[in-house]
């Protein structure tokens, strides 16, 4: 059986230590998360996918939430893992910890493309067709190391959260396969031509101007699970469906049509579905009903 340090915070890596545990043949010494965070308004203090998972269906495996992994070298070697897996854990690996045993980071694009942060946002913002995920020998690099295995898929008018969603269960059969094929498989050097990278996604990059109805629906789908997509005066739009991408329009912003629940507004270029909405501090509202409060009509213009 082969003896593992699992290291990772959101739901996509609960489920590859999910898929971990359930197969039989991997022992999981110890988790390495995030610290607990304050959330929501009243700022709760809540642990992360990783450790409420273990907490409820495996209690007796050791969680640590170091604020740093300058410290943890001598702890983790003592453990004696034969693998260190890492997935979406939200920190640097020293050479320390690099140096223990191999470290088999999965990485949710198909690299070299989209090294760093934010590989399924970026995907669904460039419009690609195809992404994956890809286990990699990590390096001192970002995101540089030699590629172990990949498995790739369609894209195509998939949300952050349903693309997260299809690639955590592509990583959770990939790392079985990796780390139960891992003397047969012969790491492949990355192609540096090839490189992209990707930033760490910040509240404003939600805010957007009616310019482009296509653009924004992509942002919409790619910011779906945070932050959102907002107006300059903070108006958040939580249900969008693009109607047109490419019919030019003089006025943007204005109302078009009134449906069911819904409107059509105008971009500059294109026209959105507005289903669902929410200003700063209130609740959300249907897009009719939403118009309605306003006194807001055909030919009129949100703001």
């Amino acid at each position: 059986m082969k003896k593992v340090i699992f290291m990772g915070t959101p739901n996509y890596a609960k489920t590859i230590l999910q898929a971990l545990l359930t197969h039989g043949g991997f022992e999981i010494l110890a988790l390495f998360t995030q610290p607990d965070k304050a959330v929501g308004r009243r700022q709760i203090l809540t642990p992360s996918a990783t450790k409420a998972f273990l907490q409820e269906f495996a209690p007796h495996i050791p969680i640590f939430t170091p604020q740093s992994l300058r410290d943890e070298a001598e702890r983790i070697r003592r453990l004696e893992p034969d693998f260190i897996v890492v997935a979406a854990y939200g920190k640097i690996l020293p050479p320390s910890i690099l140096h223990i045993a191999p470290c088999v980071n999965l990485h949710a694009s198909l690299l070299p493309k989209y090294r760093g942060a934010s590989p399924v946002q970026s995907a669904i913002l460039n419009g690609d067709e195809k992404s994956g995920v890809c286990t990699m020998l990590m390096d001192e690099g970002l995101d540089t190391g030699a590629i172990l295995q990949s498995k790739d898929c369609d894209i195509g008018g998939k949300n952050a959260g349903e693309l997260f969603e299809l690639l955590a269960r592509m990583a959770g059969d990939l790392i079985l396969s990796t780390l139960l094929n891992f003397d047969k498989i012969i790491p492949q050097k990355q192609d540096e031509a090839g490189a992209s990278f990707c930033k760490k996604i910040k509240k404003e990059d939600g805010r957007i101007f009616l310019d482009d109805a296509k653009k924004i629906h992509q942002k919409y789908r790619a910011f779906i699970l945070w932050p959102g997509v907002f107006l300059e005066n903070g108006l958040k739009f939580l249900e969008l469906e693009l109607v047109d991408g490419d019919e030019k329009n003089a006025a943007a912003g204005e109302i078009l049509a009134l449906e069911k629940g819904s409107f059509l507004l105008a971009c500059k270029r294109g026209i959105l579905r507005v289903k669902k909405l929410q200003e700063s501090g209130k609740k959300a509202l249907d897009g009719r009903t939403y118009l309605n409060g306003k006194r807001l009509g055909v030919g009129n213009f949100l703001h």
